[in-house]
């Protein structure tokens, strides 16, 4: 049973995480760069299903390079890492959809920086670790990806818009 355990926090904690930061700097650069729904929802999209795919499949290599990790911990951590990326990309396009994009990337900039906080702050219990800390760290981080994929869209509207 700890295979399973195992392989569900290594596919989980990458996907979610991967989710999240991929695809709010996705959106951001593209709304900052086209101001576009249709752009971004496909963009949601296609991290969904194609970069989710790509994603597992690197954890899946990881994994067997690691070499400690069982067959089965693999097949977990690849098939749990690829259902919670495309899950967590696609729940960004509900705000999409129902709101105009501006407040659909606020909002969706709020839950995504939640879903974060929650895992960040879930694995310093797990850990032992201080949660201001861990959460503060990884939340900076997105913060950071975020901010830099608005400038790249900033920047690509400017030299080609």
């Amino acid at each position: 049973m700890s295979e399973v355990r195992e392989g569900l926090r290594t596919g989980l904690s990458f996907g979610l995480t991967s989710g999240v930061v991929t695809t709010l700097g996705l959106m951001v650069g593209l709304e900052s760069g086209t101001n576009s729904m249709l752009a971004v929802v496909g963009g949601i999209l296609t991290i969904a299903v194609a970069d989710a795919m790509s994603d597992a499949f690197g954890v899946h290599v990881s994994q067997e390079a690691e070499g400690s990790a069982s067959k089965k911990e693999v097949r977990v951590a690849t098939v749990s890492a690829f259902l919670a990326k495309s899950v967590m990309a696609a729940s960004f396009v509900v705000p999409v959809l129902l709101l105009p994009l501006r407040q659909a990337i606020l909002v969706s900039l709020c839950w995504g920086l939640v879903v974060i906080a929650a895992l960040s702050y879930r694995m310093a219990k797990v850990r032992g670790e201080r949660p201001v800390r861990y959460v503060s760290k990884h939340v900076g981080v997105a913060i950071g990806v975020i901010i830099l994929s608005h400038l790249v869209g900033r920047w690509v509207a400017y030299m080609f818009g």
